[in-house]
């Protein structure tokens, strides 16, 4: 291997980056599962999420002389469920805010002061509104922290007001952190007044104390089906539906989302290794056509080891332990360029890559692996050598 260190380089490049492949790979897999969990996490797995029925539901509810909506009073009665641990209406909207010169159109969410507890939303600044502030229809809005940023950059915007649409609303909060939600919306730009105050002066529905959705919250550590059950027992009752009718609503479950993202992340993981493995082997392969040559290069020496007492599987082990080392030593250098890469990736702001120990026992483990599997058939040749014919070979 000294003798021939150019020839050992390029044979180990192959399980360099095979190695460096496998690592950064599986590394990547499991960041990325880990912000799936994550985002997931931050948005509540006990979430459930319950909107009218599609259109064919709808018009047949209409013909039938039923309104196809979901109402505050729906709201209020699943509020009430002891499988829950609260449930908040929406409404919801696209509007232009205006606070002097500086204007945007931005999503206005009406709510209840319910919704901060089940969506975990924080104040940084200020407070919230309350039933009252509610039950007057008053005009308030909290704001995420971008949002006072660029309405009132260097100001305090408490006590300030914001025209929406006109409508002048007094700012009594600033919500604390960013990060995206379930509507697609980042919390750091979210607009959140009253949801009477959004149903009096900004969203038309069609319906009085019609809402867009209903978002609920299971109890924690009870059963999330039979909050579902609960729900659309109060909402069919409700609603006056019979037997043989279909719901007007739909029941969406955020703890089957996040199990069809893991599930999804693991496959994508999964998918990523076999990528990495499938540069190993083809490192591998490099290694086991060198060694051949290596063989027929080395009869001679292979010949003398033997005639002066060597036994085949001497000459065995040391062709195999000659393809091994190369892997190992390779895969060595593929951890280190594997780590330098994830730290680049991690540096740039875009994403979270951590080598792993579990990603580096692979790695050197696979690499052994590959020596010895890709070094055996090399070094059965030469240890099968008779020492006749090798002293022969010119």
């Amino acid at each position: 291997m000294m003798a021939n260190r150019l020839r050992t380089l390029l044979t180990m490049l192959g399980i360099i980056i095979g190695i460096t492949s496998v690592v950064l790979l599986l590394a990547v897999g499991d960041s990325m599962k880990r912000f799936i969990s994550r985002e997931l996490e931050q948005l509540g797995t006990n979430m459930l999420f319950i909107s009218p029925g599609g259109d064919r539901v709808r018009q047949q509810r209409l013909r039938n002389g039923a309104q196809p909506v979901l109402t505050i009073q729906d709201a209020a009665a699943l509020n009430e469920l002891p499988s829950l641990s609260g449930a908040a209406p929406v409404l919801q909207g696209s509007f232009n805010l205006a606070v002097g010169n500086e204007n945007a159109a931005k999503t206005v969410h009406g709510v209840t002061p319910a919704m901060f507890k089940i969506r975990g939303w924080k104040i940084e600044q200020g407070g919230i509104f309350g039933e009252a502030d509610v039950r007057a229809s008053a005009r308030m809005v909290v704001i995420g922290h971008k949002i006072a940023d660029q309405f009132f950059y260097k100001q305090d915007p408490l006590g300030k007001y914001i025209r929406i649409e006109n409508t002048a609303f007094q700012v009594v909060g600033v919500l604390y952190g960013e990060g995206k939600q379930v509507d697609g919306g980042d919390l750091s730009e979210y607009v959140i007044v009253p949801i009477t105050a959004a149903a009096a002066s900004l969203v038309k529905m069609p319906f009085p104390n019609s809402v867009h959705y209903v978002v609920a919250q299971g109890k924690s550590g009870g059963n999330l089906l039979d909050a579902i059950e609960d729900i659309n027992d109060t909402l069919r009752d409700r609603h006056h539906i019979k037997l043989d009718e279909p719901d007007d609503f739909r029941i969406d479950n955020l703890a089957s989302f996040a199990e069809t993202a893991q599930k999804i992340s693991a496959g994508i993981a999964a998918l990523l290794g076999l990528i990495g493995a499938i540069s190993l082997v083809v490192g591998g392969i490099g290694i086991m056509n060198i060694m051949l040559v290596s063989v027929t290069e080395r009869t001679r020496e292979i010949g003398i080891r033997m005639a002066i007492g060597a036994k085949p599987r001497d000459v065995l082990l040391q062709f195999l332990t000659e393809a091994v080392v190369i892997c190992l030593v390779g895969g060595i250098f593929g951890i280190v360029l594997a780590s330098g890469a994830a730290a680049a990736i991690t540096a740039s702001g875009k994403f979270d890559v951590t080598i792993t120990l579990r990603a580096v026992i692979v790695a050197c483990g696979f690499a052994s692996l590959v020596g010895v599997f890709f070094g055996f058939y090399p070094a059965r040749r030469a240890s099968k050598l008779l020492p006749v014919d090798c002293l022969r070979y010119e």
